[in-house]
């Protein structure tokens, strides 16, 4: 527990809930609500009395639905004899998978800059967090990641499309990352939770191509159902079946009233959604761009800038000192030079906060 401290994003949360009215671009969280069809479920399943355990790996009809989902997206033939668990959001998966498969001393591969959770997760489980850098472009080089691999390394972390850089992983890339974890034995671990977040290019995972793929994905950013804490895992079923027993143990199961609801979700046409996401990213794109020497995402709803004069601590807190929150680089990386900010907030908002980055720069 020594090696993990309080998350920087968790502090600058804490740091607006204390601020009057401030221009929040600092969470990742949606800003649409969850859709009125799943609400209704939810609200229906708690006068009906649907609020005690389902099964842990989580009810049938949901599963279905998944396994039909990948039966389309990857081809599987198989996809209904898969294994699939419901897990309380995909932190909650990070957490059966990483405690389920990584040893002390292993060694788990990920690009730099990263999503916190991943190195904290690893240390917890007495791995060893080995970041891969992908500056300037953030995109993913497949020789750097050959280079870190050692006679310790276990497993290998995809987060497409990322956060914090939306960067958003060709098929070409995946196919050569899944050649390389083919080669040394690995096991990838694919964090897809922003999968419908995609704006230039179609969205494509690696599970399509590499067998040894945990696939972990979830409702909480695409349906903005953030508190109501509901993802889903499938890959190898050995793997499966051990987070399932160790969900036992930890979570019980997901929340069933989130379970129904996520099951209606699924039938929510979400474009328009993913449409507005797409403008606010070119309004941010235009508006830093060039100032900043933006390098453009392509998915989630994150731009991770480069901070002027070199410093994103000092820079971050000067935003701040105006009214603008956003979350320094050295919170997602070993390198203090960027800043992530998140999009998914009221055009309005954006704007103005933009505006007053744009005159701090």
């Amino acid at each position: 527990m020594r090696l993990l401290d309080a998350s920087g994003i968790r502090k600058v949360f804490d740091l607006a809930a204390k601020m009057t009215d401030p221009i929040n671009l600092s969470i990742g969280q949606p800003d649409f609500d969850v859709p009125d069809a799943a609400k209704d479920v939810a609200i229906r399943a708690i006068r009906s009395g649907d609020n005690k355990y389902t099964q842990t790996q989580g009810k049938a009809e949901l599963r279905q639905a998944l396994a039909n989902l990948c039966r389309r997206e990857f081809g599987w033939s198989d996809a209904e004899k898969r294994p699939y668990l419901i897990t309380s959001g995909v932190s909650g998966g990070l957490l059966l998978a990483i405690l389920t498969t990584v040893n002390p001393g292993d060694e788990v591969l990920f690009a730099d800059p990263y999503f916190v959770m991943y190195s904290h997760l690893v240390n917890l489980a007495g791995g060893v967090p080995v970041p891969v850098g992908t500056y300037p472009d953030f995109r993913p080089d497949v020789n750097k990641l050959a280079d870190a691999i050692t006679d310790r390394t276990r497993m290998l972390i995809l987060n497409s499309p990322a956060n914090p850089t939306g960067a958003v992983y060709t098929e070409r890339e995946l196919r050569d990352i899944a050649d390389l974890a083919a080669r040394h034995d690995l096991l990838v671990l694919s964090d897809e939770i922003y999968d419908l977040f995609c704006y230039d290019q179609p969205f494509a995972s690696i599970a399509k191509w590499y067998e040894k793929t945990l696939l972990l994905r979830g409702f909480s950013k695409s349906y903005g159902m953030t508190g109501w804490r509901i993802g889903w895992a499938t890959g190898p079923a050995p793997i499966l079946e051990k987070m399932t027993m160790l969900q036992q143990y930890t979570f019980v199961c997901a929340p069933s009233i989130a379970q129904s609801a996520a099951l209606a979700a699924m039938d929510v046409d979400m474009t328009p959604h993913v449409n507005a996401y797409r403008r606010k990213r070119d309004m941010v794109f235009d508006a830093l761009g060039e100032t900043f020497g933006l390098v453009k995402p392509g998915g989630a709803f994150y731009a991770f800038v480069s901070a002027p004069g070199g410093d994103a601590t000092k820079f971050v807190a000067r935003a701040i000192e105006n009214n603008v929150l956003v979350i320094p680089g050295n919170v997602f990386s070993s390198r203090d030079t960027h800043f992530r900010l998140s999009y998914a907030a009221a055009d309005e908002t954006l704007q103005k906060g933009l505006e007053i980055l744009r005159a701090l720069a």
